[in-house]
């Protein structure tokens, strides 16, 4: 199953009077239960790609299929509601609510998905113990390690049972034992329950373990290998 399908995307901004194009008419596609990585050199394109793929963004030209839905066609509302119900993001700075504990940080999608309180309480306990976190509940991002805080991060990310997450260089600012646990974590999620997992890295140990690593260069795609 594709979950996405990207056609001569191009993204070009406006800097000054400069026109900079940060993608130029990439092809892509991503199938259901795929670990991929895509690297590339900075300004090579691979966050513009991933924010096109989340909806934060519209291509300038070209289409982005995510999930059978037309994203660059949408409103801000309908990838709004796209994002929070087919699509996990893991982002680089954690992007926790401070005053949250880590069970109402994972419950918050869940909330705006209209869950009950019983079902969100349910699923956010669940996951939370299946990242290693059973027993911190209640904390607050201040009370937990920059590692805990990224795996309440994926906790909320995943407790949607999203069609895929999007992982924006989710191990950058970890030490190396809890980088390992970490990818670890995402390999066993993605093999015993295929979650889907697009990551955007410099990270080595995630290009290794990738099934299929996507090289950008320039806005395109420079190579393609599949493991």
């Amino acid at each position: 199953m594709t979950l996405v399908d990207i056609k001569d995307a191009t993204r070009h901004y406006q800097d000054g009077e400069q026109t900079v194009e940060a993608l130029r008419g990439l092809n892509l596609s991503v199938e259901k239960g795929e670990f991929t990585a895509i690297m590339g050199p900075s300004g090579s394109g691979k966050t513009t790609l991933l924010n096109l793929i989340g909806g934060l963004d519209t291509p300038t030209s070209g289409t982005v299929q995510v999930s059978g839905h037309e994203v660059s066609s949408m409103s801000k509302t309908l990838r709004s509601d796209l994002r929070r119900d087919h699509i996990g993001f893991i982002f680089q700075s954690y992007n926790l609510i401070p005053v949250l504990t880590a069970q109402e940080n994972t419950e918050f999608v869940l909330m705006l998905q209209g869950k009950t309180e019983k079902e969100r309480a349910k699923r956010a306990r669940e996951t939370l113990e299946a990242v290693g976190l059973k027993g911190m509940e209640s904390r607050r991002p201040n009370e937990l390690s920059g590692g805990q805080q990224q795996r309440v991060a994926v906790a909320r990310a995943i407790a949607t049972h999203p069609s895929i997450v999007l992982a924006d260089e989710p191990t950058a600012n970890l030490d190396s034992e809890t980088k390992a646990a970490l990818i670890g974590l995402m390999k066993r999620m993605n093999e015993e329950e295929g979650v889907t997992f697009l990551f955007s890295t410099h990270d080595p140990e995630i290009i290794d373990v990738a099934r299929r690593v996507v090289t950008l260069r320039d806005g395109l795609v420079s190579s393609d290998e599949s493991r």
